[in-house]
């Protein structure tokens, strides 16, 4: 099969999962990841997930909530950012802030999952899947600190971990194994854009349906055809950013070779979003380059 046949899950996100008769995609993705069944209420704005209508942002993300009221950030991420943990907890931070009331209780505030769909070297480890969750363990015996039966009445959850945000970062970089078990069949299509025939973990019968190029207008495919020649070229900057950087630190010492290598990433990537006409303020918010660093670039 060829992976042209289907457009890429970000650009999806971008244009056709903020339907509602495509919530099921979402949905099935949703509850591949987190075991339970998810239905998806509504999507909702807000600070954390907003984004500038431009179809050459390298990042998009979906702020949904689902039937229990439970908050959900998909957000799928294609270009290097070193500080992109912090992110994932000033995204969620904010989301605990946002979706309470002043005055409420502190049993009011929202569970919040953080789901992140990267296309990059996002720190170092043989997985691609991981989950992280907030438990307190003892530090003399090692036991992990449960909720009183009263709280578990109240609350309706068993673990302490239940109340507090939860991190699923898929590392879909070529992952091209296919595979019965449903989180992998979803791994291999978010890494390679293929929908095989025999695809059948929720959510992907409607995926392949849904992100057909063959429903595209003629005015929406070359849109899409820009939106890849982009990231082909963010990756090829980052690509030849680190291979300069590599050079040059086996010259003059890896400590330095590394920050060389960091710099000229950054200015890259503000070269190119400098080209698409984006505003100074987005490009310092994700190269931390000053005012004067990014007007020196031409």
């Amino acid at each position: 099969m060829e992976a042209s046949q289907f457009i890429r899950f970000d650009w999806a996100m971008k244009r056709l999962l903020r339907d509602k008769a495509n919530y099921g995609v979402l949905e099935g993705l949703i509850t591949t990841l987190l075991g339970k069944k998810i239905r998806i209420n509504k999507l909702l704005e807000s600070e954390s997930n907003m984004e500038y209508d431009d179809d050459k942002q390298n990042r998009v993300d979906i702020l949904a909530e689902d039937e229990n009221g439970e908050l959900l950030l998909i957000e799928v991420q294609n270009e290097n950012e070193f500080a992109y943990f912090q992110r994932m907890l000033f995204g969620t931070s904010k989301l605990v802030t946002e979706y309470i009331n002043r005055g409420q209780g502190y049993e009011n505030i929202r569970k919040v999952y953080s789901i992140n769909i990267v296309y990059f070297q996002l720190g170092t480890g043989t997985d691609v899947v991981y989950h992280g969750k907030t438990e307190f363990r003892g530090i003399h015996n090692g036991d992990v600190l449960s909720l009183s039966p009263f709280q578990r009445q109240k609350f309706q959850v068993d673990e302490v971990s239940e109340l507090y945000p939860e991190y699923f970062i898929l590392k879909v970089n070529d992952f091209n194994r296919w595979s019965r078990v449903p989180l992998e069949q979803w791994l291999y299509v978010l890494s390679t854009g293929e929908i095989p025939d025999d695809a059948d973990a929720p959510g992907l019968s409607e995926a392949r349906e849904k992100f057909r190029l063959a429903r595209m207008t003629k005015a929406e495919l070359d849109a899409y055809y820009r939106h890849l020649d982009n990231i082909v070229i963010l990756q090829d900057n980052i690509t030849t950013a680190r291979g300069e950087g590599r050079a040059e630190g086996r010259a003059e010492g890896r400590a330095e070779g590394v920050e060389i290598g960091e710099q000229r990433n950054k200015i890259a990537i503000a070269a190119s979003m400098k080209a698409d006409g984006m505003p100074i303020e987005l490009i310092q918010k994700y190269t931390s380059l000053s005012v004067d660093e990014i007007n020196k670039i031409p």
